[in-house]
């Protein structure tokens, strides 16, 4: 995930749809998973340590099992990092002969068609300008949806492209959002949601595939999220969400038009509808009832009563079914890195799956005559691919080649899962990159890099802006600290109401653990973050100015107060629960004032680089003005980046190009220079 994925609330499953990953500099999802953008998403271990709260077998603490054996690497060029391809999105062809994608290798999204037997991909659209993050083809022919907005204001539109390559807008309009919600089991039409009648709510919709007719399926004056239609298309279930640790499922009847909960529970417990069973008397979620850890679960529609189907000893972040109901693919999230299981529904019998790559897997996708599935697969020296296998088949093909030629994979860092204990004793994990030539005679600059959210998770898997700085001599530890998701929910609301604070000293405690390592400087550690992590960064700056000796910020949060004010209108259905975490700005406007950087802007005497989006509808372009005006005020050195033509995460190449190229620039100049 990008260091600005978070969407600046918790990674929570039912968020994901809405809030793309968008990658800041062509760092490729999650959450949730997903990152499904997690309780990410939003995946076997990559090291026999254990979450917290659990007795493992760990590696030392200060990370010197990450040590590699040295070795002479080449040192690369931005350009030649982002010469690597980003991929999202799989969806079959209606003769499962081709798989629809988007990719970035234009330098904007387009969409592409991968063929299953091998070849390159053939490009479908082409946009100079927004990027397409295609949906779906169509059931019986290869017309396509997709997705884009305007310069990154996250306003989706969805189109058609026909198949003469012509394109029509299904949902016109001005300042509206709209989703693509899924196929009709019928195949005869699709359903998609959109705020166009009440900026705060998502009205579903049913449009048929021949003619585009559209019928409101339900008016939402009440705010829901997830919406989950039966393969009959009479029940639909809502996800309500109360709070980023509790939320409900209701249950739609199409033909009375009752709405009725389905879920009533005490306390804080989350539930996600996921799917139907093929006769649609029972529904699918995913639940953390009972548990720690969130799991699959099965729920007769008559009597309400749950069986747990699949319950690991991690959350399950996703679960993908066939579309005829005869395959489930199950994600689990285990520390940092997502395992998948795949079974026959009939019995719950699982599916011998072949030899799968040492990788975070992710996306899957179950071919419409289920006979395929594909994936995705994401590695340290293996950026984000797409594979295909058959099901009960041998072995998986690998259809895209995303890493450059350019770039030699064992020059590329290989992380480690290192925790520490943190300044009250809470184990904190996280993923340690050590640069090839560091050691106690050769010490190097190291950074705290702080995911968004505020519940993202740091994951294994490829990162090009983490291997260019790794690649460039600097350690990088990418810290899960409290309130991240994936280690429990526990864990994850350690931090509620004190963000900023609580979680802010775990990224200074992780200092400890990197110059106990004995080849990180103690005076060259700086910190690093997008989103909530770049709030994470001015905090640092601005509350503990001797802690950091640099800081990079990428759009990341200066006024509390304001940030939660100026929500985009769409939000209102997890506004309650944005303010439940982070506080109300009418009622906890003292708190919020005293933890946002913007107003202790003076205390900062560090050098401080900060990049930001002008038409980032979630942190809006005034944040960052005024923390850069606020920080110059008062004598700091503060270096400012705006990018005219991005949003919330840059993903054109050119503007990652400069600003990846600023962010080394700046550290080598302020990081690695304060002890030349």
């Amino acid at each position: 995930m990008t260091p600005g994925s978070g969407p600046l609330m918790r990674a929570d499953h039912s968020l994901r749809q809405r809030l793309r990953d968008r990658p800041l500099v062509a760092l490729g999802l999650a959450a949730l998973a997903a990152l499904a953008i997690v309780m990410l998403a939003r995946t076997a271990p990559l090291a026999a340590d254990a979450a917290p709260g659990r007795a493992a077998a760990a590696p030392a603490r200060d990370g010197r099992t990450a040590s590699p054996a040295p070795r002479a690497v080449a040192q690369y060029t931005i350009e030649e990092f982002l010469a690597t391809t980003n991929l999202q999105g799989a969806s079959f062809s209606p003769d499962h002969d081709k798989i629809l994608l988007s990719s970035d290798q234009t330098g904007v999204f387009n969409a592409f068609a991968v063929p299953l037997a091998g070849g390159e991909p053939v490009q479908l659209t082409n946009s100079t300008t927004n990027s397409i993050f295609a949906e779906s083809y169509f059931p019986h022919d290869e017309r396509l949806l997709y997705s884009s907005d305007q310069g990154g204001n996250e306003l989706d539109h969805l189109y058609v492209r026909e198949l003469d390559s012509s394109v029509k807008d299904l949902t016109p309009g001005e300042k509206l959002k709209a989703e693509f919600v899924g196929w009709a089991h019928d195949d005869s039409s699709f359903f998609i949601r959109t705020n166009e009648r009440d900026a705060r709510y998502f009205d579903l919709y049913e449009i048929a595939v021949n003619g585009y007719a559209r019928t409101l399926v339900y008016q939402d004056d009440t705010g829901y999220e997830q919406a989950t239609v039966s393969p009959d298309k009479h029940w639909i279930a809502f996800q309500k969400v109360s709070t980023t640790t509790d939320s409900d499922i209701h249950l739609y009847d199409r033909q009375s038009k009752q709405l009725r909960p389905l879920t009533p529970h005490q306390g804080d417990v989350v539930n996600q509808p996921v799917g139907f069973s093929s006769d649609g008397k029972s529904l699918y979620l995913i639940t953390d009832a009972g548990s720690e850890f969130s799991y699959l679960a099965k729920m007769d529609l008559a009597s309400a009563n749950s069986e747990v189907v699949e319950k690991p000893d991690w959350d399950v972040p996703f679960v993908e079914f066939s579309k005829g109901g005869r395959y489930c693919a199950v994600g689990i999230n285990s520390d940092a890195k997502t395992q998948i299981r795949l079974y026959a529904v009939d019995g719950w019998k699982p599916v011998t799956l072949p030899q799968l790559p040492d990788a975070e897997i992710s996306a899957v996708s179950i071919s419409g005559d289920e006979s395929t599935f594909a994936f995705y697969a994401s590695a340290s020296r293996l950026p984000r691919d797409l594979f295909a296998c058959a099901i009960g088949g041998q072995s998986a093909r690998q259809l895209t080649h995303s890493l450059t030629h350019k770039i030699d994979p064992q020059d590329l860092a290989e992380p480690k899962v290192v925790r520490f204990s943190s300044y009250d004793g809470v184990e904190v994990p996280g993923i340690l990159y050590k640069p090839y030539g560091a050691s106690p005679q050769s010490k190097v600059p190291a950074l705290v890099w702080v995911h968004g959210g505020p519940g993202g998770q740091a994951r294994v898997g490829y990162l090009a802006l983490i291997q260019y700085l790794v690649n460039h001599g600097y350690v990088v530890y990418s810290i899960n600290n409290r309130g991240s998701s994936g280690y429990g929910k526990t864990f994850f609301k350690m931090d509620d109401r004190k963000h900023g604070e609580a979680d802010l000293g775990d990224c200074i405690a992780s200092k400890t653990m990197l110059i106990d390592t004995g080849y990180v400087d103690p005076a060259r550690i700086g910190i690093l973050g997008g989103s909530y992590g770049g709030f994470m960064t001015l905090a640092a700056l601005a509350f503990h100015p001797d802690e950091f000796a640099a800081g990079v910020d990428l759009f990341g949060v200066a006024n509390w107060v304001r940030t939660l004010q100026s929500m985009p209108a769409w939000w209102e259905s997890i506004r309650k629960a944005l303010y439940v975490e982070l506080g109300d700005p009418v009622t906890d406007g003292e708190r919020l004032h005293r933890i946002s950087p913007l107003f202790s802007a003076g205390n900062i005497k560090k050098p401080l680089l900060v990049l930001q989006g002008k038409n980032d509808p979630r942190v809006l372009k005034q944040e960052s003005d005024d923390m850069v005006a606020a920080a110059r005020g008062n004598g700091a050195t503060v270096e400012y980046l705006v990018f005219d033509d991005e949003g919330h995460g840059f993903v054109k190449k050119e503007n990652q190009v400069r600003g990846y190229k600023a962010v080394l620039d700046f550290l080598d100049k302020y990081l690695k220079g304060s002890a030349m």
